[in-house]
């Protein structure tokens, strides 16, 4: 059984198979680059007239460091998750934008009772009516 499993193990397949194969489907390797620069300040001591002076050395260096960025394309299933989440998130906005105008319609709908007018006119039609029979 022992025999079996580390057979299993040496005959797998190597990191660089895996690597190979991922490149042929369309991985892509981003090579971006960064420069620091490192500055130093070296002072020397001199002797100038029986006086020790130190002068000082600005030097810089440059480095440059390689990050390798690694952009690995989407499987069918991220792909279609991906797409199934966008479009339910379009359609509850326009859930809710639906509501918001049904919500809308019906507060313009419901106009405020103008009550004087409906007291002057009942009056008017009252005083008509008394004036009608009186005469």
């Amino acid at each position: 059984m022992r025999l079996l499993i580390i057979l299993l193990i040496l005959s797998s397949c190597s990191s660089s198979y895996h690597y190979r194969k991922a490149l042929k489907k369309g991985l892509e390797q981003i090579v971006t680059s960064d420069t620091i620069r490192i500055s130093t300040i070296d002072s020397i001591p001199v002797i100038k007239h029986d006086t020790i002076v130190y002068e000082h050395f600005f030097s810089s260096k440059d480095t440059i460091i390689q990050y390798k960025n690694v952009y690995i394309p989407k499987t069918r299933l991220e792909v279609r998750t991906e797409y199934k989440i966008r479009r339910d998130t379009i359609r509850m906005i326009q859930r809710v934008e639906t509501v918001k105008a049904r919500a809308e319609s019906k507060a313009i709908r419901r106009k405020p009772i103008n009550w004087t007018l409906i007291i002057i006119s009942i009056s008017l039609i009252l005083g008509a009516l008394f004036y009608i029979k009186s005469t």
